[in-house]
């Protein structure tokens, strides 16, 4: 090697920091790290904090014997040890009041809630930031999905959470859920994405879950779940009443499609295909020759309906919905409801082990109740 060569290499290695002072001038102040932390965690807080109601009821009769129906579901969500804390140790049944949360996402008074939160309320009551309490109308619910839509009367814009993209989630990213928990008005609790998709809850007909170790108890349910820009990422929904940092929030997704239809029809319209279907388990997979969880086995069609106009037939396994793969069946149910009615969707089917594409145009899932309010506005 020329001698030129060898001086640069070794005016280069001199010139190279040694590894104690490299590591001295790149290891930051672990005190900074987390004063950083800190900051945006107050940061989400205090901006979004404004935005998030107090929602009380009062309901508008009873189920059986002195229970009103509000009771009941706070039992179904929440346990039995909660419901003797919160409504048995409260006095007498007319005087109480059912106590959940709300986030406002529209500077109008449009407000985002829980279904389970203002079912069966003859009045809605919300209190805001600034201690003003405020009658709510509710412009629409929607029980497959547990939401709801409230909208109050303002002197003024009010406060406006902005809402973030929950298909961009990651398991393991923080997550900032605000509510009022037991009445505790506007509590802040820090935790992670424990898990995204979760369904078969058993919580409503329509599942997708986000799952958070972030604190959620009693009347966080309709607060919103943060992500460290300060964006609804979820609308805090339900928990596991046996289980400690268990708790699931409705993607904002999800609720952004459903609220849009609750302002603009009072009512969610879902596409709709005419089968009835079932898992393809480990014991029914190997007899149609295919993996498990790789579609859905078609087990009836609807007379008259887009699936037997379409050409679907009795044991075909559905494996893709509009070039989404299906693997159980929440999959398509979900994704079916989420596709406007009149639209064609191409259907991919396994029909005696071969690859089968139909063209189907979705009806409109028939109406089970009326999902618009009938109360009149404030």
């Amino acid at each position: 090697m020329p001698a030129r060569w060898l001086l640069l290499l070794l005016a280069g290695f001199l010139l190279l920091p040694s590894p104690r002072s490299a590591a001295a001038q790149e290891s930051p102040d672990p005190r900074a790290v987390l004063r950083a932390m800190e900051e945006a965690f107050v940061a989400v807080a205090e901006h979004v904090m404004p935005s998030v109601v107090n929602v009380t009821t009062t309901p508008k009769r009873e189920a059986g014997p002195g229970r009103p129906e509000v009771e009941e579901r706070f039992r179904e969500f929440f346990g039995p040890e909660f419901y003797e804390r919160f409504f048995r140790e409260r006095g007498p049944r007319e005087h109480v009041r059912a106590a959940g949360s709300g986030v406002i996402v529209d500077s109008r008074g449009y407000i985002l809630t829980n279904n389970h939160v203002i079912e069966n309320a003859a009045e809605i009551q919300v209190r805001l930031s600034d201690q003003r309490k405020l009658p709510a109308r509710l412009v629409g619910r929607d029980p497959k999905t547990d939401l709801a839509v409230l909208k109050v009367e303002a002197d003024g814009p009010l406060p406006v959470a902005p809402l973030g993209d929950s298909d961009r989630l990651r398991v393991g990213q923080w997550a900032i859920a605000i509510g009022n928990p037991f009445g505790l008005d506007r509590t802040v609790t820090l935790g992670i994405i424990s898990a995204t998709g979760r369904m078969r809850l058993g919580v409503s007909q329509f599942e997708n879950f986000i799952q958070t170790d972030a604190s959620i108890n009693p009347g966080n349910s309709g607060g919103p779940l943060l992500d460290l820009d300060g964006k609804v990422i979820g609308v805090n929904s339900a928990i596991v009443s046996t289980g400690q940092g268990i708790g699931f929030s409705i993607p904002i997704n999800m609720a952004k499609e459903v609220m849009g239809q609750l302002i603009e029809k009072g009512r969610v319209v879902r596409g709709w295909l005419g089968v009835v279907i079932q898992d393809l388990s480990d014991d029914l997979a190997p007899g149609f020759g295919v993996p498990a969880r790789s579609g859905v086995l078609v087990s009836d069609v609807m007379t008259g309906s887009p699936a037997e106009t379409a050409g679907v037939r009795v044991g075909d396994i559905i494996v893709e919905f509009a070039g989404h793969a299906i693997r159980e069946v929440p999959d398509l149910q979900r994704r079916v409801a989420a596709t406007s009615p009149a639209r064609p969707v191409a259907l991919t089917v396994l029909r005696d082990k071969k690859s089968s594409r139909l063209t189907v145009t979705l009806g409109e899932m028939p109406a089970e109740e009326t999902l618009v309010a009938a109360a009149p506005a404030p």
